[in-house]
């Protein structure tokens, strides 16, 4: 008898997982819909008081997605610390709310696909939800708090979530669409 080459298919999630990514799934999904048919001139107006755009809010989210992920694996050496960065440091922060030159729309979109593609598939195989590490030093955290990854996953959908709700504040006010309602 050959070993045979076929995979099978991954069996679908169940319980708490399917929860998890069913959660950040829609967090994502009104993140996203928030640019469907901007241009990138579009995606880059500041309508309201606030600084925020529809495509630097994505990038965002995709760039601390990305960073909780790392965090989940590796713990607070994938993060930086927050009580040392210099004014430099967090000018560059900020360019993580901005498309600058060169970045689309579409290229942070398909940034944001693949980090999406790739936390799911972490929810999916990680061995214990569980798992735990200190928080990276912040002047938001708590000293000597831990979060295992299920607290960071929920992490992840809050923020998703909190800035799907500013996106569609700020495309509302660039041309009236809204994504619900």
């Amino acid at each position: 008898m050959t070993e045979s080459t076929t995979q099978l298919p991954t069996p679908a999630l169940t319980g708490e997982r399917a929860d998890l990514l069913e959660q950040l799934g829609k967090a994502r999904f009104f993140l996203r819909f928030t640019a469907n048919e901007l241009t990138d001139a579009q995606a880059v107006e500041r309508p309201t008081v606030s600084e925020l755009c529809v495509g630097g809010l994505i990038k965002h989210v995709a760039e601390v997605e990305k960073s909780w992920f790392g965090f989940i694996l590796e713990g607070p050496s994938a993060m930086p610390d927050f009580t040392a960065m210099t004014e430099e440091d967090w000018a560059h922060r900020l360019d993580g709310f901005n498309l600058l030159p060169g970045e689309t729309l579409a290229g942070v979109l398909t940034d944001y696909a693949e980090v999406a593609r790739r936390t799911d598939e972490l929810v999916a195989t990680l061995p214990d939800l569980d798992a735990s590490h200190p928080l990276p030093k912040a002047p938001w955290f708590d000293a000597d708090t831990d979060w295992s990854a299920r607290r960071t996953l929920l992490h992840i959908i809050a923020e998703t979530a909190q800035h799907a709700g500013h996106a569609d504040i700020i495309r509302e006010a660039l041309d009236g669409t809204k994504s619900m309602g």
